[in-house]
C-alpha cells in the first residue's frame, strides 16, 4: 500500500512542478498554492499499482520522485518520470483507465482529485476556470491532432465477415511489418460500415513501435499494436452489412479511400468480406492498390490454407469427441450442426479429428435411407452436419430449424425409429472467440510477410496464400470462394454404410 506523506504546499520546488503541468500553466503562484493545499502526496515502493487498466477513478497523478511503467494489455509502452502528469482525462471524465501504471522503484507521486477541483471552498471560482480553460485547450489539441491523423491513410485494413480465430494476432503482424518499411497502418472501426460513414471517428491507427506510440498514444483512436497478436476475437469488425453489396454503397467508399489519400487497401475474413473487398477495388483508381488477407475457420477460400482454420478444427474435434464420450457413455445418438456454409472443410475436418460416423456435407447428396436403416440397429452414434446443408431448400420450404434438424427429420420421413434418444444440437458459435492455436499464428505470420513483399513488389489485387508449406499468391481474378472438399476425404468421415455418397 502507499504511504501518505506530509509535505509543505508554499514549497517552491512543489510550486515548480505545478507550473510544468498544462493545465495549471497560467496560475499565478497564489493560485498554485491554493492547488498544492488539496494535492495528496503518496511514496510507493517497487512494484506497487497506481492504477489499474479497467478500473474508473476521478483522480491524476502528478510525478514527483522515481519512475512509473505504463502497460497497456501487459506491454509496457512508456515510462513517466519526474514532471510527467497522467490520468488527466478523469478530471473531466470518468472512464475506464486506458492502462495500468506501477512504479519502478521507490517513488513518489503529487494525487489531485476530481471533487476536490470542483468544491469551491478551496478553489475560487477565477481559478476554477482558469484550470478548466487549461484543461480545455488539452482536450481541444487532443481532439484537433486526432482528426488531422486520419485526413491521409496510407494504409488501411478493413476486417470484415464473421469472427475467427487469428484476426487480431494477423493485423498485429501486418503492422509490425508495414511499419517496419516506413508506411503507416490505419484500420477501419466497424469494418466497410465505417468507410460508408468516413468520419475521423471511424478509423483507428496502429502503431507498434513503443516510441512512436508514445508520441501518438494522447490522440483519438491510435492504439498499440502488439498485444493483438494475444487477443482474441476481431476487435475492429460490425456486424454484418449486407448494404454494401449496392453499388452505391461501395461507390460512396471508394470515395471515401480517394478523399483520405490512401495507397494501400488490405480486406481481412472470408468469402464475404473478400467479395466486398474486390467489388470495391472495381471503382478504386489505379494508384490505389488492393490485397486480401484469408481468415477464415471453414477455409471457404480455394487454393490457400485459411487463418482460423486449424485452430476450429482443433476445438471443433474436441466438442465432437465430448459428444461422443456422452453417446457411448448414455446410448445416444448425437445429430450436431456445425460450421459449413459452403464446402464443409471444418465440418469434414473436425469430424474426421474426432472419430465421428457420419459427416454431413453441402456438397453432396445421400441415401438417407441407407443411413436411416444402419442407424437402427446402433445404440449410438454421433453424425456432423453442416450448417449449409441443403440451406436453399430448407429455406424455401420455409424450414425454421438448423440443419441438424433438418436432417433428421429427412432421417424420420424413411421411417426411421430409434429404441435410443436421438439429441440435436445446434451450431457453437463459441469456437469463433477461440485462442489461435500455434499453427495459425504461424500462418498470420506467413501471411503478413508475403503480404510485404507483395506489396514492396508494387503488386496489385493479390491474396497472399500458403499451401501445402509453400508461399505464394494468388490473383483476386483466380480467388475461389467455394472451397469444395475431396470427394476421397470425405468417404474416410463415413463409419455407418459403404457407398452412402452419391456424387454430383
Amino acid at each position: 500500500m502507499p504511504v501518505e506523506k506530509s509535505f509543505n504546499p508554499t514549497d517552491q520546488e512543489l510550486l515548480s512542478l505545478l507550473k510544468k503541468v498544462k493545465p495549471f500553466s497560467d496560475l499565478t503562484r497564489k493560485e498554485l498554492t491554493s492547488i498544492a493545499r488539496i494535492l495528496k502526496k503518496y511514496e510507493y515502493s517497487d512494484g506497487e499499482t497506481v492504477i489499474q487498466e479497467g478500473d474508473t477513478g476521478s483522480t491524476a497523478y502528478i510525478v514527483a520522485k522515481g519512475t512509473f511503467h505504463l502497460d497497456i494489455m501487459g506491454q509496457t509502452v512508456r515510462d513517466f518520470v519526474y514532471g510527467d502528469f497522467f490520468g488527466e482525462i478523469a478530471l473531466i471524465d470518468t472512464r475506464p483507465r486506458m492502462g495500468t501504471v506501477k512504479s519502478v522503484s521507490k517513488s513518489i507521486l503529487y494525487c489531485i482529485d476530481g471533487p476536490d477541483l470542483e468544491n469551491k471552498k478551496v478553489l475560487g471560482p477565477e481559478t476554477a476556470m482558469k484550470i478548466y480553460r487549461g484543461f480545455s485547450r488539452l482536450v481541444t489539441s487532443y481532439l484537433r491532432a486526432g482528426s488531422n491523423l486520419y485526413n491521409e491513410m496510407d494504409v488501411v485494413l478493413i476486417q470484415d465477415g464473421g469472427c475467427a480465430p487469428g484476426y487480431n494476432p494477423v493485423v498485429a503482424f501486418i503492422s509490425e511489418n508495414l511499419e517496419k518499411l516506413g508506411r503507416k497502418v490505419y484500420i477501419c472501426a466497424e469494418g466497410f460500415r465505417s468507410l460508408v460513414s468516413d468520419k475521423p471517428q471511424d478509423y483507428r491507427r496502429l502503431v507498434y513501435d513503443t516510441k512512436e506510440y508514445r508520441r501518438l498514444e494522447h490522440l483519438h483512436g491510435v492504439i498499440f499494436s502488439p498485444p493483438l497478436r494475444e487477443n482474441r476475437g476481431a476487435d475492429f469488425r460490425s456486424e454484418r452489412f449486407p448494404e454494401f453489396s449496392q453499388k452505391e454503397f461501395q461507390i460512396i467508399a471508394a470515395k471515401s479511400l480517394v478523399r483520405r489519400k490512401v495507397n494501400i487497401l488490405i480486406g481481412i475474413g472470408g468469402n464475404g468480406t473478400f467479395a466486398g473487398t474486390n467489388s470495391l477495388s472495381q471503382y478504386l483508381p489505379d494508384n490505389i492498390r488492393t490485397f486480401f488477407i484469408p481468415v477464415t475457420i471453414d477455409s471457404d477460400i480455394y487454393g490457400t490454407d485459411c487463418i482460423g482454420e486449424y485452430t476450429g478444427v482443433e476445438i471443433g474435434s474436441e466438442k465432437i469427441r465430448c459428444y461422443m464420450a456422452d453417446s457411448r457413455a448414455h446410448q445416444r445418438i448425437y445429430i450436431i450442426e456445425v460450421m459449413g456454409a459452403h464446402g464443409g472443410y471444418h465440418a469434414l475436418h473436425s469430424c474426421l479429428g474426432a472419430g465421428a460416423h457420419l459427416a454431413v456435407l453441402p456438397s453432396a447428396d445421400y441415401n438417407i435411407k441407407s443411413i436411416a436403416d444402419s442407424l437402427t440397429d446402433r445404440g449410438n452414434a454421433v453424425i456432423v452436419v453442416a450448417e449449409g446443408y441443403k440451406s436453399k431448400q430448407r429455406k424455401k420450404n420455409g424450414f425454421k430449424g438448423n440443419a441438424a434438424e433438418f436432417f433428421y427429420k429427412e432421417l424420420q420421413a424413411t421411417g426411421f425409429e430409434s429404441e435410443h434418444r436421438v439429441i440435436c444440437e445446434p451450431f457453437s458459435r463459441d469456437i469463433r472467440g477461440a485462442k489461435p492455436n500455434n499453427l495459425d499464428l504461424m500462418l498470420a505470420q506467413r501471411m503478413a510477410r508475403k503480404l510485404t513483399e507483395l506489396i514492396t513488389e508494387n503488386s496489385n489485387r493479390e491474396m497472399p496464400a500458403v499451401l501445402s508449406g509453400k508461399e505464394y499468391s494468388i490473383s483476386f481474378d483466380d480467388i475461389r470462394t467455394d472451397n469444395s472438399v475431396e470427394s476421397d476425404l470425405a468417404s474416410l468421415a463415413n463409419r455407418l454404410v459403404p457407398e452412402f455418397l452419391i456424387k454430383k
